[in-house]
């Protein structure tokens, strides 16, 4: 085993505290086994099967749990965003369903998913991401949250005071994190509550949310009494452009859900340069006269940042953002950056899909949750692996790298022969990356934007496939 397979699962298991320094090498070990092959289901990420028996055996010590296998990671990850001095990191926060429905055994353990047919966990991940490079540092936290059965009469002060609803998975979520002007909390519309809103305000770090709701402002920082006042996404609306530039938007189609009743809507949206505008504006945004959350009846200072489409093309949908934030914005720039800040925000949501179809993390058949909670945390993990070998791919050393210092000599040697009619085992990481990808036929010509996440992860259910044919042969 090499410097580099090591260096991966010492980095992040090297400090774990299981009761005997064996478990600790073997946890090493095997998340070393998985960096190399992450896709696939268990017995396809450790093909040897004394390796696949000690991984099992490792599981069901009593010592192994969920917390004690993300610790020594979120305390590595820590010490990366130590070293970076005053180099700001994000904190990027959003939650994603596990679905272990056909797990059998596990049903009676698990809470309720979706529209409550399913059974599973609400997970709330905080990934720690390099605003320059858009690298995943690691994960900060990672909470798993069963929803509570609850009575159908419950009042909104029950509500409030039930420790399990879900608006409090954002605080949860942030619980690990340092009071540090270094860090920025970046999260979606879910997290538009007064109580988040008032607990980042008051954390020491900085945040960007994406505001969900038209709330009741004074505008400027002054004293509320002689400021007038307004509503937040109404009163964004009028404020005049301070700049612009051009966004590349790439093509997708969604489902839209109604924000009261009726059915989702599909929506389409098609690839084009965008002319993007940004405004910003102090305010103070007022308490709700009705209290859903745990939270004091002051008004926050902060700041407005609307980022909108200026002309979009007919039948297409407008472009655009309303973001509250306390990193002070004063002109263009300090906008833009903040802008810049929020669409990170996509990359957890490529983790999330990491996790499901390029890690397979909803496959392992543990029959109890005890076992399985501690497997969701290693391969959470192990995920990172796949968002490393994009970074890897987008590095200027990317095409002198061996492909074999991050993958598994099996998974190069089929891709390559698939891709050359030969096994080339001095392939470089940008060959394999891009090879990935030509699996679901990304051309990779000059001019053809990088592939995108959901073609590199079909490539690796078809690579893993592929793989898993090779094998059987053997």
């Amino acid at each position: 085993m090499n410097s580099v397979m090591k260096s991966f699962g010492e980095a992040s298991f090297a400090k774990a505290q299981l009761g005997d320094k064996r478990r600790t090498r073997r946890l090493v070990v095997t998340a070393d086994l998985m960096q190399r092959r992450p896709g696939g289901s268990l017995p396809q990420k450790l093909n040897n099967p004394n390796d696949l028996r000690a991984f099992y055996r490792l599981m069901n010590c009593e010592q192994l749990t969920h917390e004690s296998i993300l610790a020594p990671h979120r305390n590595a990850t820590f010490d990366k965003i130590a070293r970076r001095g005053r180099k700001p990191v994000l904190v990027v926060h959003d939650a994603t369903h596990l679905d272990f429905t056909n797990h059998r055994s596990l049903q009676d353990e698990l809470g309720q998913i979706g529209n409550g047919r399913r059974c599973g966990y609400i997970v709330q991940n905080s990934l720690a991401v390099d605003p320059g490079t858009r690298q995943v540092l690691g994960l900060c936290n990672q909470v798993l949250h069963q929803r509570a059965t609850v009575a159908d009469k419950e009042t909104t002060a029950q509500k409030r005071r039930r420790q399990s609803r879900e608006s409090r998975l954002w605080l949860r979520g942030t619980e690990p994190l340092p009071a540090s002007w270094q860090l920025v909390d970046v999260c979606d519309q879910g997290a538009d509550t007064f109580e988040f809103l008032e607990h980042e305000a008051n954390s020491g770090r900085r945040f960007v949310i994406r505001a969900a709701y038209n709330r009741g402002i004074s505008i400027g920082h002054g004293e509320a009494a002689t400021s007038p006042t307004s509503l937040l996404r109404t009163y964004a609306a009028t404020l005049p452009a301070a700049g612009t530039w051009t966004l590349a938007v790439t093509s997708t189609v969604k489902q839209k859900k109604p924000k009261r009743k009726g059915k989702k809507k599909t929506v389409r949206r098609t690839a084009r340069q965008a002319k993007m505008a940004v405004s910003f504006a102090p305010v103070r945004i007022k308490p709700p006269d009705r209290k859903s959350g745990d939270h004091g009846n002051e008004p926050l200072t902060v700041w407005i940042v609307r980022v909108w489409e200026k002309n979009p093309p007919e039948g297409q949908e407008r472009l655009e953002w309303f973001l509250i934030t306390n990193e002070p914005v004063e002109c263009f720039a300090d906008a833009y950056r903040v802008v810049d800040w929020y669409e990170c925000r996509w990359i957890v949501e490529e983790y999330h899909k990491g996790k499901k179809t390029g890690c397979q993390i909803e496959s392992p058949q543990f029959t109890s949750e005890a076992r399985l909670q501690p497997a969701i945390a290693l391969l959470s993990i192990v995920t990172l692996t796949l968002l490393s070998m994009r970074d890897a791919s987008r590095r200027q050393d990317a095409k002198l790298r061996p492909a074999r210092d991050l993958i598994d000599a099996d998974y190069v040697a089929v891709l390559s022969a698939w891709r050359h009619r030969q096994i080339r085992a001095d392939w470089s990481i940008h060959d394999f990356y891009y090879a990935l990808a030509r699996l679901r036929s990304h051309q990779n010509r000059r001019g053809d934007h990088p592939p995108g996440w959901q073609t590199i992860w079909n490539g690796w259910a078809d690579l893993q496939a592929m793989v898993t044919g090779v094998d059987a042969m053997k």
